[in-house]
């Protein structure tokens, strides 16, 4: 019994090998969706400062690169270019250390996270929020002083 199982599983696992060299297009197309481009973007942002990496690309969208912008302002990025539907981004570093320390990512696509201006002013501490507003993307900061609140995308440190 246990013998014709195990045959079985091999089956369908020789049957997933064979598909997978009969059509390799299918695993470079499944490999490079993502439901998410912000949260992706920001954590290729985050490891490549953890890795000790100056630069990277990524696929550019309206919202990444508003993203992208906001870090530059705030001085997490050094530079951001785009060329060719992709995003070309410099991470920031002093004393050979990446300025970005630490980021999280607040809103995710199953749980978004909204917040208003009262919220945001009782905030303390040294991180950075970055926030989708009807007036566009900003930090925290700006969104107080233009008093609008907004889903929270990520807490930068």
């Amino acid at each position: 019994m246990v013998i014709c199982e195990s045959l079985g599983f091999a089956g369908c696992v020789l049957e997933s090998m064979l598909t997978r060299e009969r059509y390799p297009e299918l695993e470079r197309r499944v490999g490079n969706m993502t439901n998410y481009p912000v949260g992706d973007f920001l954590i290729q942002v985050k490891n490549n400062a953890m890795a000790g990496k100056r630069e990277f690309s990524c696929k550019a969208s309206k919202l990444v690169e508003a993203v992208a912008k906001v870090l530059k302002k705030e001085g997490y990025l050094e530079e951001v270019k785009k060329k060719d539907g992709r995003l070309n981004v410099r991470l920031s570093y002093r004393r050979k250390l990446p300025v970005l320390l630490e980021l999280k990512l607040v809103s995710k696509p199953e749980l978004r996270v909204y917040t208003d201006v009262r919220q945001l002013e009782s905030r303390r501490g040294i991180s950075v929020l970055i926030l989708s507003t009807p007036s566009g993307i900003m930090t925290s900061r700006e969104a107080i002083k233009k008093r609008v609140g907004g889903e929270v995308i990520a807490e930068v440190i």
